[in-house]
């Protein structure tokens, strides 16, 4: 008797033909997601093999092929930049994941005025970044800021601390506004994956003798591991787009010490004028971009295949 053949799951495309049908109904919502965001996609890939006059005159525009990101690749300063983005985008993702997981496990247990301290610590992800920015610019003054005021007052420094015109300091800075920004949303995303650990799995552990380290280790965060890889993954996106804290605090200075990709793209458009170069830029990024996309829809749809028949 001859072995069953196995049944090879459709992909994609596959699975597209086969609903077409569905796919009339967001056919308008194609169209315009074709319009405002393929277009542009494709007309930025273009621009990226040609250098562009500074006149801005796009008819004059000149062909040099893969000359835009040979420059890039080979230049001092993207690698600089990537540097500050690493450190930046790691540093960043890493403690706002740390604070809002702690910040998560403090507000999945009942206490009295829970609900309070979870509005309070949902105040920096609700409030407007160019608002945070700019209270944390002042807040960070070297004459007038607070920080400054209050570390010369309990003897920590003999006078204020220049945050944010140290290229020493600069970088550290305004990661810790980026952190106090992002931890709210993590935890968010943290408390909710709480809400499916199964409590009577930790108390059977607690029974068995299980300490509060080994019931977190071993119950908690395997539960949390799909919310976790999502949340991360969602911080590095956003990190690696964040635009409105490094440019009103730092503006990419001291001396390019805050330059961070989307940064310098914006610099090499709109002050420089190169648009051919900084679509190259943006194409760079693009693919980065695209890389973590894939990695976050696997991750949000694991599991999914086995459920597709």
């Amino acid at each position: 008797m001859p072995a069953p053949r196995l049944r090879r799951k459709p992909n994609v495309f596959q699975r597209i033909v086969r609903h077409w049908n569905d796919y009339t109904y967001i056919a308008p919502a194609l169209l315009v997601m074709l319009l405002v965001i393929a277009f542009p996609i494709y007309y930025t890939i273009e621009l990226s093999f040609f250098k562009t006059p500074a006149n801005l005159s796009m008819d004059k525009k000149i062909f040099v092929g893969l000359d835009n990101y040979w420059a890039i690749l080979t230049s001092r300063s993207f690698w600089d930049v990537t540097y500050n983005t690493l450190i930046w985008t790691v540093f960043s993702t890493f403690f706002a994941f740390v604070l809002g997981l702690g910040a998560a496990l403090a507000l999945n247990r009942e206490f009295l005025g829970r609900g309070i301290l979870r509005a309070l610590l949902l105040i920096p992800y609700v409030i407007s970044a160019v608002a945070a920015s700019y209270v944390w610019k002042w807040l960070y003054h070297s004459d007038f800021g607070v920080i400054g005021a209050l570390s010369v007052q309990f003897g920590f420094t003999d006078r204020p601390i220049n945050f944010l015109d140290n290229i020493y300091t600069a970088l550290p800075a305004i990661i810790v506004v980026n952190i106090w920004k992002e931890f709210s949303f993590a935890m968010i995303m943290l408390l909710a994956g709480l809400q499916t650990v199964p409590d009577q799995l930790l108390r059977a552990a607690q029974v068995d003798g299980a300490n509060a380290w080994q019931r977190f280790w071993h119950i908690t965060m395997p539960h949390l591991k799909g919310v976790s890889m999502v949340t991360i993954l969602l911080l590095v996106v956003t990190n690696l787009n964040s635009f409105i804290i490094p440019w009103i605090m730092t503006g990419g200075g001291p001396a390019g010490a805050t330059d961070i990709w989307i940064t310098q793209i914006y610099q090499m458009a709109f002050g420089r004028i190169r648009f051919g170069m900084a679509s190259a830029y943006s194409v760079i990024l693009f693919i980065v971009m695209m890389l973590l996309g894939y990695f976050y829809v696997k991750a949000l749809t694991r599991g999914d295949e086995a459920k597709v028949g």
